[in-house]
C-alpha cells in the first residue's frame, strides 16, 4: 500500500551505528525484541525458527502483550532513541506490575543487524496494523522513512499482541536451537509470569526456564546473595541486592560463558560475566558462576548502563563503590567456598575409608598433626577420593590415632583389664590398675604373697652381686650389662609403684588424686608397665625365696 501512515525519522548513519553495528550475533539482538515484549505486559514469548532445505528462512518472535494502537507505532515504537521512561515515567505496568527494561529506544534497530526484512504485526483493542520494514529502503532514505504498510487498523478478533518477524537473514548456517535457549536464559531471569519458548524447525519445543542457565553445570555449593552475612543491615545495599552465587564441582570451560557473576536489572542482563576484581589468579575463580539483581541502578539519574547491556559504567562514582562491594561479596565466597569444599573432602574421605581424618588429627601432637594435614591436603585433588584412598589408609594404619598407636602396643595382659577404665576417660584409675595387674603377675609366676614394695625388692633381688639369685632373673646376670637391666626392673618397678599406684590408691573416693593423670599421662604409665611385663615374658623363676 502506497498511502502508508506510518513515517520513521532518522539519519541514516545511526542504523549502521547502533543497529548492524552492534548486533551481529542472534542471541543479543532476538532478546531486544523479548525484552519490548517483557515491557508489553507480555505473559509468553514464542522465538519460533524456520528452516527451508537446512538453511535459515525466517524467525519469528511473538507474544500476547498489550500491542500497540495505530498512534503509538508512529509515535513510539518507530521514533529512533526515543526514551520510553522519561516520555512515559517510569510506573510499574498495569497488569504484573514490571518496572520497563527499555530505555534508549534502540533495540529495534539491532534487527537489522540479523536480517534485510522486518514485518511487525501487532494488535490492540481489536485493531490490527502491519507493517514492513526494509534495509536497502530505510538506507536509501534521505532523513523520513515510510515503512511499507500491509494492514491499517484493520478490525481483528484476536487478542492483543506483537509479532515481529525477521526475512532475508544473513546466517547462513542452520539454527541450534537448544545454544539459542541456553543464551537467552543467560539474558533473562525468568520468574513464574513470564515464560520463554523457543520452536526449533524441527518441531522441537523447548521452554526457557530459570533453572535452564546452569543445568548443564555439576553445582557444588550456593549462597544467597541478600544474606546479611554478604549484605549487613547497617550497608547502603542492603534490601537492594539479590541473586545466587554457585560453585561448580569441576572447573567451569570459559568457552560455556557461564564463568563469572552476571549482573541483571529488570530482568534483563546489564554486564557480562566478571569477578569485580583484578586479581583472579585463584582456582576458585574457576568454580565461579552466578547471578546478582542491581535493579537499583536503573533508577540512577545517570544512565551508567551501555547500549549493547554488556557493562556497567565502573567510572561512574556509585558504580565504582557497587564494583568494590561486589568484590568483597566474592572474597568473602571465596573464604567460605574453601572452608565448605574442605569439610566436604573430609566428609568423603570419613564415608570412602572410615577414617574421621579431622577426629585422627586433633589427637596427634602439633608436631605429627601438621606434618599429617600437609600429607592429606597435598592429596586432595579432584581424583583424591579414587587414586589416594589406599594411601590414606595405610597412612592411618601407620600413624592411627595417637592414643591408639601407643594402645595397640600395650601388653595384651594389661591393655584388656583396663580397657573399660581408659574407655570412661578414668585414665588414672586405668594407670593404677596396669601396675596393680603386673604385681599381680609376679605373684602369680613368684607364687608369693607380697604386695607393693615388698614384693618387688624379694622379686628382684636388692643387691647388686644378685646372690642368691632373685625369684624372677630377667636373664643370665654374667654381664654388668645383664646385672644393669635386672636392677633396672627393679627400679623403674618401685617408682611405678611409688608414683602411680600408691597415691591413686591410698586417696579418699572424693579426691581429685585420679584426674591429676591425664590421657596421655595414662597411656605412658601404661607403656611402662607393658615395657615391665614383657620383660617378665622369658623371665626364670628361681626356688621361692624366704
Amino acid at each position: 500500500m502506497s498511502d502508508s501512515p506510518f513515517e520513521m525519522r532518522f539519519d541514516p548513519r545511526t542504523i549502521k551505528h547502533l543497529g548492524v553495528r552492534m548486533y551481529s550475533t542472534l542471541p543479543p539482538a532476538i532478546a531486544e525484541i523479548i525484552a519490548n515484549s517483557y515491557d508489553a505486559d507480555a505473559s509468553q514469548v514464542v522465538v519460533t525458527l524456520r528452516e527451508e532445505d537446512g538453511k535459515p528462512a525466517e524467525i519469528t518472535v511473538t507474544d500476547d502483550g498489550e500491542g500497540l494502537t495505530l498512534d503509538e507505532i508512529n509515535s513510539k515504537f518507530l521514533v529512533i532513541g526515543r526514551s520510553r521512561r522519561d516520555d512515559d515515567g517510569d510506573e510499574p505496568s498495569p497488569k504484573y506490575g514490571r518496572k520497563r527494561i527499555g530505555k534508549k529506544g534502540l533495540g529495534k534497530l539491532a534487527l537489522f543487524g540479523l536480517a534485510k526484512t522486518i514485518t511487525i504485526t501487532t494488535r490492540r483493542d481489536g485493531k490490527c496494523n502491519v507493517f514492513v520494514l526494509d534495509w536497502d529502503d530505510l538506507n536509501n532514505a534521505t532523513g523520513v522513512y515510510k515503512p511499507t504498510a500491509t494492514k491499517i487498523d484493520q478490525s481483528t478478533k484476536e487478542p492483543n499482541g506483537t509479532s515481529v518477524s525477521l526475512a532475508g537473514l544473513k546466517r547462513k548456517t542452520p539454527f541450534d536451537a537448544h545454544a539459542l535457549a541456553d543464551s537467552l536464559s543467560r539474558q533473562f531471569i525468568v520468574d513464574d509470569n513470564f515464560a520463554l519458548l523457543i520452536e526449533a524447525s524441527d518441531g522441537d519445543r523447548i521452554r526457557i526456564d530459570k533453572n535452564r542457565r546452569y543445568e548443564t553445570l555439576k553445582i557444588e555449593f550456593k549462597w544467597d546473595v541478600s544474606a546479611t552475612q554478604f549484605v549487613p543491615r547497617n550497608s547502603k545495599y542492603f534490601g537492594k541486592l539479590s541473586g545466587m552465587l554457585i560453585t561448580a564441582e569441576t572447573p567451569i570451560t570459559p568457552a560455556s560463558g557461564l564463568r563469572g557473576i552476571t549482573l541483571f536489572s529488570r530482568q534483563k542482563l546489564v554486564n557480562a560475566p566478571e569477578f569485580f576484581s583484578s586479581s583472579t589468579s585463584s582456582h576458585f575463580y574457576q568454580y565461579l558462576t552466578g547471578w546478582i539483581g542491581v535493579d537499583f541502578i536503573d533508577d540512577l539519574d545517570d544512565d551508567v548502563i551501555s547500549t549493547n547491556r554488556q557493562s556497567l559504567d565502573w567510572e561512574h562514582p556509585e558504580m565504582a563503590k557497587l564494583r568494590t562491594f561486589l568484590a568483597g561479596i566474592v572474597s568473602q565466597v571465596n573464604v567460605d567456598w574453601r572452608r565448605r569444599r574442605k569439610e566436604k573432602k573430609q566428609e568423603e574421605l570419613k564415608e570412602t575409608t572410615g577414617i574421621d581424618t579431622q577426629a585422627w588429627m586433633n589427637t596427634m601432637p602439633d608436631d605429627v598433626r601438621d606434618s599429617t594435614r600437609q600429607i592429606i591436603e597435598s592429596l586432595g585433588g579432584e581424583d583424591a577420593l579414587e587414586k589416594y584412598t589406599p594411601v590414606i589408609k595405610a597412612l592411618h594404619d601407620l600413624i592411627p590415632e595417637y592414643p591408639l598407636l601407643h594402645w595397640r602396643h600395650l601388653h595384651e595382659k594389661v591393655r584388656d583389664r583396663v580397657k573399660s577404665y581408659y574407655e570412661n576417660k578414668q585414665f588414672g584409675d586405668a594407670a593404677s590398675q596396669g601396675v596393680q595387674i603386673y604385681c599381680e603377675i609376679i605373684r602369680k609366676l613368684t607364687k608369693r604373697e607380697d604386695d607393693g614394695m615388698k614384693l618387688v625388692n624379694v622379686v628382684f633381688g636388692s643387691n647388686k652381686n644378685f646372690d642368691p639369685p632373685p625369684p624372677l632373673q630377667l636373664n643370665t646376670l654374667r654381664t654388668e650389662s645383664e646385672q644393669c637391666i635386672q636392677e633396672g626392673q627393679g627400679h623403674l618397678s618401685r617408682g611405678i609403684i611409688t608414683g602411680f599406684r600408691n597415691p591413686i590408691s591410698h586417696a579418699p573416693i572424693d579426691s581429685n588424686v585420679p584426674a591429676v593423670f591425664s590421657e596421655v599421662d595414662c597411656l605412658n604409665i601404661l607403656s611402662l608397665v607393658s615395657y615391665l611385663v614383657t620383660r617378665l615374658d622369658n623371665a626364670k623363676v628361681n626356688s621361692p625365696g624366704p
